[in-house]
């Protein structure tokens, strides 16, 4: 596995890739969940294809001090993931590598960022964005892997490749979960253990009202009273930033379940702010 710091070494290096790689962008911190990222890459690349894994925390995407100071950095640790998974070469930039002291150009979307993640945290999706086209540049993928649990994060990707015409193949992976239903989440260790009780209620709550669905209720008003009084018995500490049925392809509220659609929640426990959705997947 080779590792490389600066955008000059990863010019180098590419030169040595046999075929395109398949890319899976990551802030490291990594758990099964970014495993799973790389299983899949793996999968599309085939055994001689060439996976790549970088490891950025992104200052530009937090709209809070605090929780980048927060952010946790393990990267020994993820090194020797990478290398135990079979990644080819991990990309581990300084933060003057890939932002310029007078930089100027920030890439924005403005409709699927609107809402549920975008409307608390302004500016976050355009640092995303930012950083996500820089990556697909440097690399030039034909392949990019990403995670559901973010699933706005998804779909404004997505939306950035089909907007920008990059030529690449955007590929989501299932949420992966502890044994009691919480995601995974590099910020699940800063939950106290009483939190830690509390927290796989999001999904429990989330579950209930997709089951509701498959038995014909139709009216996301009704789901998302039931998710909010599932969550008081279950996790009374959870402090909602934001519970909304939202269409799976324009992320805006809809009236009725009459299409694909995602269940999307945000909850602080204490000061940690953990988000999950689901997909509801009846036959309309």
């Amino acid at each position: 596995m080779e590792i490389v710091k600066t955008i000059p070494e990863l010019l180098l290096a590419k030169k040595k890739f046999a075929t395109p790689p398949v890319l899976v962008p990551t802030m490291g911190a990594l758990h099964d969940g970014h495993f799973a990222l790389i299983h899949k890459a793996r999968d599309i690349a085939g055994p001689n294809g060439v996976v790549v894994v970088s490891l950025f925390v992104n200052p530009i995407q937090f709209n809070n001090a605090s929780d980048l100071e927060n952010y946790p950095s393990t990267l020994e640790a993820d090194l020797a993931a990478c290398e135990r998974l079979g990644v080819d070469l991990v990309f581990t930039p300084e933060t003057a590598s890939l932002y310029a002291e007078n930089r100027s150009v920030l890439i924005s979307e403005s409709s699927l960022s609107s809402k549920l993640c975008g409307a608390t945290r302004p500016g976050h999706f355009d640092g995303v964005c930012t950083v996500v086209a820089k990556l697909f540049n440097l690399f030039t993928p034909i392949d990019a892997v990403f995670g559901k649990k973010d699933y706005q994060q998804l779909a404004i990707i997505s939306r950035l490749v089909r907007d920008l015409n990059f030529p690449i193949i955007i590929h989501g992976v299932d949420t992966v979960r502890e044994a009691d239903g919480l995601a995974l989440s590099s910020r699940n260790v800063r939950l106290t253990p009483e939190h830690r009780k509390q927290a796989p209620g999001i999904y429990a709550a989330l579950k209930c009202a997709a089951d509701r669905v498959t038995q014909g209720a139709v009216e996301p008003s009704v789901l998302l009273k039931l998710i909010q009084k599932q969550l008081s018995e279950s996790a009374p500490d959870a402090r909602l930033d934001y519970l909304e049925c939202v269409d799976a392809a324009t992320l805006q509220s809809i009236n009725q379940i009459d299409r694909k659609c995602v269940i999307a929640i945000a909850a602080f426990f204490g000061n940690v702010r953990l988000i999950d959705n689901i997909e509801l997947t009846s036959q309309f």
